[in-house]
């Protein structure tokens, strides 16, 4: 198996948010882990000694795993100071087949929840995550809101004509453009039809690439400290697009790509998501569609069970925040998955099928899912169709 390295490049850094939140609150022992608003603020001296920061001078080095000489992912980080790097184009068209869904948390359900996104088909496919910062619910603020009209303007934006794929400038304009009060984190891609993707992130949304059914990349989150990510903010205090995380790759027909807010990438692994998309196997929009749902539900499951050794308690021990030693010698440690707004978009790479000229931008919403009680104890949000969606192997959750 062949490793490809790739050093990123960091970008220009703002002054970290300075709204207060309360620290993370950690469940030990099958007690479920509850994540933070996420309204943070620097706590001082010493802050930055956390392992997930993103403000280092120099970016960690990213491995991308080729498994054929004859298929190598070629990506590049840039930021707003340096020259757009260009890639070769090739003959061969391609787009997205997309599917996507959005399942809120357990008490946000009636709201519809407080992440957006949107799908559209400019050039070879465009599309976008937002995550509503929770903590602005405590001030009387919808942080719906917020992430909303951010991906509005983005959605609106894409086909402009100063934007030429410009990853980083969408969400620039989209964050000019914005005026609710609130903050959220985001993501976008845009695919032109030479294969070449254009990625741009602020905070700790998430992009996966995979290549023969192996996950070749993954995303790294930026983060002020653990579960504070970096945000775009109605205050002067928030991050820019100045801060994001960019970079290209160049994609061929028969890759994927999974796209997620945390809620997402928190209660799932890697693997989950090689094994899902191998499940319903095909390049097709059904075929995304579905992949997208099942992730979505396992995501959804793993989120609420107390027991689960999830990605983000993995990283809230990495981080400090295990039991104490007393309670380790009793064999207890912190479980459980975090509950969150999930949203999920997997985007094959399939020839293209739509006309050169069209650029037809859509919203996509999911119905609002029906309260259900579980096991007799607790009402929590589940789809109806959550638990057949689920491939067989992941019913049970990842360890």
């Amino acid at each position: 198996m062949d490793h490809l390295q790739l050093s990123l490049i960091p970008v220009a850094m703002a002054t970290p948010a300075i709204a207060v939140r309360p620290h993370a609150r950690l469940h030990h022992h099958h007690q479920q882990l509850v994540g933070p608003s996420r309204l943070c603020a620097p706590p001082g001296n010493g802050w930055n000694h956390l392992s997930r920061i993103r403000i280092a001078p120099v970016f960690p080095c990213v491995q991308f795993h080729s498994y054929s000489c004859s298929h190598q992912l070629v990506a590049y980080a840039t930021s707003a100071s340096q020259d757009q790097t260009a890639l070769e184009s090739t003959s061969v068209e391609l787009a997205f087949a997309v599917g996507a869904t959005m399942t809120p948390h357990p008490d946000k359900v009636q709201k519809g929840g407080e992440d957006a996104y949107f799908v559209s088909n400019y050039g070879g496919g465009v599309l976008g995550i937002a995550d509503g910062v929770g903590g602005w619910a405590e001030q009387n603020v919808d942080p719906a809101l917020y992430s909303k009209e951010l991906m509005a303007h983005a959605e609106a934006a894409v086909s402009s004509e100063e934007m030429e794929f410009n990853a980083q400038m969408l969400l620039a304009k989209a964050h000019a453009a914005t005026n609710s009060i609130g903050a959220a984190t985001a993501i976008v891609a845009l695919l032109e039809r030479n294969g070449v993707l254009h990625v741009a992130s602020v905070g700790d949304c998430g992009i996966r690439i995979l290549r023969q059914g192996r996950v070749v990349f993954a995303s790294q989150p930026q983060q002020h400290y653990f579960d504070c990510p970096y945000q775009f903010s109605s205050e002067q205090s928030g991050q820019s697009a100045a801060d994001a995380m960019v970079f290209k790759a160049e994609l061929k027909e028969g890759d994927s790509i999974v796209m997620g807010s945390d809620g997402l990438f928190d209660n799932v692994y890697d693997r989950d998501v090689e094994t899902t998309l191998s499940v319903f196997g095909g390049s097709d929009e059904e075929s995304a569609i579905r992949s997208a749902k099942a992730l979505a539900a396992l995501a959804s499951k793993n989120s609420r069970d107390p027991a689960y050794e999830s990605p983000y308690s993995k990283e809230a021990i990495q981080q400090g925040l295990d039991v104490p030693w007393y309670k380790k010698i009793l064999g207890q440690k912190l479980t459980g998955g975090k509950m969150d707004d999930i949203t999920v978009i997997v985007a094959h790479v399939v020839k293209e099928q739509k006309s050169p000229d069209e650029a037809i931008v859509e919203m996509r919403s999911e119905p609002v899912p029906q309260m259900q009680d579980v096991d007799g104890e607790t009402s929590v949000q589940r789809r109806d169709d959550e638990e057949q969606l689920i491939p067989d192997g992941l019913s049970e959750g990842w360890a």
